[in-house]
């Protein structure tokens, strides 16, 4: 069919309207990015406000990377992502599969329970109260242990599972394999795809715990990288550990905006760098496990 002229019109604006959204969208990425990247001297002389800086540097990076109280939340929030995904990963494949087979006792019963967390939850005071009654204030394994499964995620999987044929079990176990076995050698290498997805999920936030974080843990030593982000956006001073720039910089001045941009950057890289690996897998993940119920 020929387009007439108000299509070619309509079109047109579409394609202009999409444009000045991308763009109003990317602009602060793009701002950070370049902030975080700016001199020193040259953000001071040009009043805070870069679109393109003349000269380089990463004396914001050089300086976050210089402070202890940085790099002891980014190494919290390594263990977090790295350590909580493949703790949730484990609990939730292994809960899943069990449910996925009709020869486990209680199978009913605990789907019901499954359930029963996604349609309720506890709140933040018993919450609080029972994470403290079993000692895990000021604990990294606070940020963990409470949120290692997803009730959402059991389900998603267990249907994956469902899709696995069952003789496949039966004839590894014909072959000497116990249940054990069976679970890592045959079943999970057949679910790489979901485990990737999901992986990818909780990753990203157990990277971006907060405010478990701000619930049980006081002493900042401890503390993940968003809590130490929060501190730095919100104080003019860009606190970290409790010191401002101008008294940790020894031989110069940093701008506080350049070291916060430098921080966000710092912040958001590790999540994009893993997504371009897992993205080929993310959509088949999320599939196999959402089209049986």
């Amino acid at each position: 069919m020929k387009e007439g002229l108000g299509d070619r019109l309509f079109n047109i604006a579409n394609i202009v309207l999409l444009v000045v959204i991308g763009l109003v969208t990317l602009f602060p990425l793009y701002y950070v990015f370049i902030v975080s990247f700016t001199d020193p001297s040259e953000y001071i002389e040009k009043s805070g406000f870069v679109l393109f800086p003349s000269k380089w540097s990463f004396d914001s990076y050089e300086y976050l990377m210089s402070t202890s109280a940085f790099i002891r939340a980014m190494g919290v929030s390594t263990f977090l992502a790295t350590v909580g995904t493949v703790l949730s990963l484990m609990v939730t494949a292994a809960f899943s599969f069990g449910l996925s087979r009709k020869r486990l006792r209680g199978r009913r019963f605990m789907m019901i329970m499954v359930l029963f967390t996604i349609l309720f939850n506890p709140g933040i005071i018993p919450s609080y109260l029972l994470v403290r009654d079993v000692g895990l204030i000021n604990s990294v394994w606070a940020l963990i242990i409470p949120v290692v499964t997803s009730g959402w995620y059991v389900i998603l999987m267990k249907s994956f599972f469902d899709s696995i044929p069952v003789e496949l079990e039966e004839a590894a176990m014909i072959d000497g394999c116990n249940d054990l076995r069976t679970f890592f050698k045959i079943i999970l290498p057949l679910s790489s795809a979901s485990l990737a997805a999901f992986g990818l999920f909780y990753a990203v936030a157990y990277w971006n715990t907060f405010f478990s974080a701000v619930l049980y843990i006081t002493d900042f030593t401890k503390v993940p990288l968003q809590i130490v982000l929060r501190n730095m956006l919100i104080d003019s001073d860009t606190a970290v550990g409790g010191a401002s720039a101008v008294e940790m910089s020894s031989d110069r001045q940093m701008p506080t905006q350049t070291i916060k941009m430098a921080a966000v950057v710092i912040s958001t890289l590790p999540i994009l760098m893993v997504y371009p690996f897992l993205q080929k897998h993310f959509a088949k993940g999320v599939m196999l496990g959402s089209v049986k119920g």
